[in-house]
């Protein structure tokens, strides 16, 4: 009895010790807040923001390649489980695009959710104590704004002339949409701001990217890169040359070198999602025809990027007889941006800016490439323009250019139409979340 009444009496003892002590609480390590790594973020927990906001640029590529290839007329997406690839996008009958469907805003949510990923970087790279330098520090918050820069052109391509949002740092104190023009002023001026912490910047970044080099200087010319293809966008071509100047761009280098998005199977990881199988059927790409009778005789660029089906592919009035070959595995890299685009870029900065000899020079290294002999038309501006935006087309075919290009040069209406009634959309409409 004496050993019971001591248990009991320590029991109580316990209980009220443990009812007058203040438990704290413990964050759910499953889902962690932004809090906890922006306040005092570890060097591993950089990294790992760096490693999802990359991964996160890999989200929804197919609805955003698919939905700017399909209005652009390079290859058409058949779908048995889904018509609104081939209705919607090509503008049939009555179809419009909608606002509130998986094409409009799943690429839109998709970026904007590496922008969050990135403001959220910054931040942490700002209150971070981890052993870094402060030119690191400035080299990480570069690389940031630089992804968020090429982000942001991501959602204005398809957005134009509805602008777009880009002060979105307080989710709960969004900046209003800008004009189409404020919104490439503004990815500029991001991509310039970034770049004066990475031009001349001998230190490695406080993590590792597999976008492009980890040194500080070497980021600089992807920087610059996107900064060149956003100042023709913007006609600025005194910028876009100066640009050219600072970034990666080769006229005698790889056409291939550049900034990539990896894929691979390993678990966890993505797949490419712009590659179908050979002669799918149901669930596949293939090319609008125009871009088969349309080549040069000759040019690899059609032999390497297609494919002649052993059989005719049919849907909804369309049908084609290669399909979309541009990736031919499903760990294949897709490119952000390549030299190939950077030469094409200088051709067309010295066409506009009245060096037709330049612009010739290019063009013919790019021709080259593709096994065609040197250009031999006109060298007047619209002469030069014509055959920079074809040699664009099928350098760039399926990389998301095509229907941007036609745009910017207010050549839309010659894009070509398969079935009677359909239409070629300017842009895409503001999401109904928005």
């Amino acid at each position: 009895m004496k050993n019971s009444k001591y248990i009991s009496i320590l029991l109580f003892a316990a209980i009220l010790a443990w009812s007058s002590c203040k438990v704290d609480v413990i964050n759910d390590p499953n889902n962690p807040g932004a809090n906890t790594i922006t306040v005092n973020a570890s060097l591993a927990e950089l990294q790992n923001l760096v490693d999802g906001s990359e991964s996160g640029m890999r989200d929804n590529l197919n609805n955003y390649y698919d939905g700017v290839g399909v209005i652009g007329r390079e290859f058409y997406r058949y779908s048995t489980s889904d018509p609104r690839f081939t209705s919607d996008l090509l503008g049939k009958g009555s179809a419009v695009l909608d606002n509130n469907t998986f094409y409009t805003t799943n690429p839109f949510d998709a970026r904007y959710r590496v922008v969050k990923n990135t403001n959220i970087l910054i931040k942490a790279l700002q209150n971070t104590k981890a052993a870094i330098t402060d030119a690191q520090r400035k080299a990480g918050i570069a690389y940031a704004e630089t992804i968020q820069a090429y982000e942001l052109l991501m959602v204005f391509n398809q957005q134009y002339g509805n602008g777009i949002r880009v002060d979105v740092a307080d989710p709960n104190n969004l900046g209003p949409f800008l004009s189409k023009d404020s919104s490439l002023n503004a990815i500029q001026d991001l991509l310039n701001k970034a770049n004066t912490d990475l031009q001349g910047n001998s230190a490695s970044l406080p993590f590792t990217t597999s976008l492009y080099s980890n040194v500080a200087s070497d980021f600089s010319k992807l920087n610059r890169a996107f900064a060149a293809r956003v100042a023709i966008y913007r006609q600025d071509w005194n910028q876009a040359g100066t640009a050219l100047s600072g970034s990666f761009f080769n006229l005698n280098g790889n056409l291939n070198f550049g900034a990539y998005h990896l894929f691979s199977t390993a678990g966890g990881d993505q797949l490419n999602p712009q590659y179908f199988p050979l002669n799918s059927n149901g669930e596949t790409r293939v090319v609008e025809p125009s871009f088969i009778t349309d080549a040069a005789a000759g040019d690899n660029r059609v032999t390497t990027k297609t494919s002649k089906r052993t059989a005719t592919a049919f849907q909804d009035g369309l049908q084609s007889d290669y399909d979309f070959y541009v990736y031919q595995s499903n760990v294949a890299s897709i490119p952000l941006i390549r030299n190939e685009e950077l030469i094409l870029i200088y051709a067309e900065v010295q066409a506009q800016s009245g060096s037709s000899a330049n612009a010739v020079g290019a063009i013919n290294v790019i021709r080259n490439a593709a096994g065609l002999a040197n250009y031999a038309g006109g060298t007047d501006l619209n002469s030069l323009i014509n055959e920079i935006l074809n040699q664009r087309r099928y350098s760039l075919f399926g990389e998301g250019h095509r229907w941007i290009d036609m745009r910017r040069y207010n050549k839309l209406n010659l894009l070509p139409l398969d079935r009677p009634g359909d239409h070629v959309w300017t842009q895409f409409p503001r999401p109904a979340t928005e």
